[in-house]
């Protein structure tokens, strides 16, 4: 596992060990009688744990191989077409697992939310077993139990002696479905301490705007507040959604929260927009090269049914564009890696010195206000960016009249 370029916490896996995983499922069918259990750091983007504190979205290093799109979805994609993973474990968010949302079953009844389609498999969070590196005081890990029809899925508390505890009971159905039962109630658990990210759910308020609806689509009619819960499909295919006064990006495949989009200090009490921009003039662009569909100025895979898009924050004292990163992704990928660090402090090391030895300074502490780094947008190196609002660089237009 490696380390990206993104996120000081992110769990990547490599091309390699991809290939390696999909070719050894390939080789072991469930028809075969093969079951599989997967055992990762961090869980894979679309296993429905709701176990992912505020400071993960900002931070952006949920799932693994997150900030790489393709990839991060690589894994839910691979667990869906090959009914022989029958379990996957994980670990990463330093949380105890006294909750059903530690576990999550293949399917959910549609009443609650979008089917998730996790193929045959269960996911299940792993809990830490030293109290230095717990976030809830607990002190448990996984038990995994083979039964004559399927298999249990416990906790071991190793604050209570090692007591086993049956947290869930998985059932084969047949060779590419199974049945679990939650074997206990979570009522004693303050779920709000920990359960900071909403998952859209189809009834929510929102608005998908296609070319036959309103020039300009509003996606809530006040100013967003804490309470705000709305979400909508861009033209694009992208998911963005406003809850706990932060709009985020979801994948649009799994509906999982990928990372901050605006914070609240730029959104709260402003309203969102999304506008045409263009996308029907780039088409005819590509179209006269001889292209079926290509890279539009947001960074998006267009079709010839889509159109460009742009996502305004507004109040009547003028409106900010959220322009996309390169890639068409919207959520902000702000936070440097530890090896990153390291090396910017040895630069930064490197001209303090330079200053002392050729400007005039008397000390190493004048030497460092005289040093300023370039980070794009970036003000820091360090610490979770839960701004988004950067003096200098978010620059609001005024607001103009039809």
């Amino acid at each position: 596992m490696l380390y990206s370029n993104s996120t000081s916490h992110e769990v990547i896996i490599d091309d390699e060990q991809i290939r390696w995983f999909e070719d050894l499922v390939k080789s072991k069918p469930a028809d075969k009688g093969w079951r599989i259990f997967v055992f990762s750091h961090a869980p894979p983007n679309g296993s429905g744990i709701r176990i992912i504190q505020e400071n993960h979205v900002v931070n952006g290093c949920c799932w693994l191989n997150h900030s790489d799109e393709k990839n991060c979805r690589k894994f839910i994609e691979i667990v869906r077409e090959h009914r022989s993973i029958k379990g996957w474990f994980s670990g990463h968010f330093h949380l105890g697992q006294d909750y059903q949302d530690s576990i999550t079953f293949p399917t959910i009844d549609p009443s609650e939310g979008p089917y998730p389609n996790r193929g045959s498999c269960v996911f299940a969070q792993t809990s830490v077993m030293r109290s230095g590196t717990s976030r809830d005081g607990r002190q448990q890990s996984r038990l995994l139990r083979g039964t004559q029809d399927g298999f249990e899925i416990c906790t071991v508390d190793h604050k209570n002696d090692g007591k086993v505890r049956v947290d869930a009971t998985i059932t084969y159905r047949d060779d590419t479905h199974e049945v679990g039962v939650y074997a206990h109630e979570d009522k004693a658990y303050d779920h709000d301490n920990y359960f900071k990210v909403y998952q859209p759910q189809f009834d929510d308020h929102g608005y998908v705007c296609d070319t036959d609806e309103e020039e300009m689509c509003l996606i809530t009619p006040d100013g967003v507040t804490e309470t705000t819960v709305a979400w909508w499909k861009l033209s694009c295919g992208r998911v963005l959604g406003i809850v706990n006064g932060m709009m985020l990006e979801y994948d649009k495949s799994t509906l999982a929260p990928l990372g901050l989009v605006v914070s609240g200090d730029m959104l709260i009490g402003k309203q969102v927009a999304i506008v045409d921009s263009g996308l029907e003039e780039c088409l005819i662009n590509f179209e006269e090269d001889g292209m079926d569909g290509a890279d539009c100025a947001d960074g998006s895979e267009t079709t010839d049914d889509s159109r460009e898009q742009a996502v305004l924050v507004f109040d009547d004292d003028g409106v900010t564009v959220v322009q996309p990163n390169p890639d068409g992704s919207y959520w902000r990928k702000i936070v440097r890696n530890k090896i990153a660090r390291m090396k910017e402090k040895r630069r930064e090391k490197a001209a303090i010195d330079f200053a002392l030895e050729l400007l005039p300074v008397k000390s190493e502490e004048e030497a460092k206000e005289k040093i300023v780094s370039t980070w794009g947008p970036y003000k820091s190196t360090s610490g979770v960016a839960k701004s988004t609002d950067v003096p200098g660089q978010t620059i609001p237009t005024k607001v103009y009249t039809r």
